[in-house]
């Protein structure tokens, strides 16, 4: 498992805790996917209800605070595929 993808775990498990109500996948682009569900979250590449691509740096820059999620798929820097309700559920926890 890449540093990216450990540093993208811990910021999530930090920031949303045990789990998530529905299934969201983070693809960071070169890196690999991190998958949050019920069960928590982790690095893995399985089918999620929403499926969130960007690069490396703009994950980190939403996982810090520094990049609101709307702003970076506003931007296209963002790309959301599948449920666009987990997407935004997901994004009003991150903001």
């Amino acid at each position: 498992m890449s540093d990216v993808i450990e540093a993208a775990v811990a910021a999530l498990k930090e920031r949303l805790g045990e789990g998530f109500d529905g299934s969201v996948k983070f693809v960071i682009e070169g890196e690999g996917a991190v998958v949050v569900d019920a069960a928590g979250v982790r690095a893995a590449d399985e089918e999620a209800d929403v499926t969130l691509t960007a690069d490396a740096d703009t994950f980190q820059a939403m996982l810090s605070g520094d990049l609101n999620p709307t702003a970076a798929f506003m931007s296209g820097r963002l790309r959301v595929d599948g449920d666009m309700g987990q997407a935004m559920k997901l994004g009003a926890l991150l903001a």
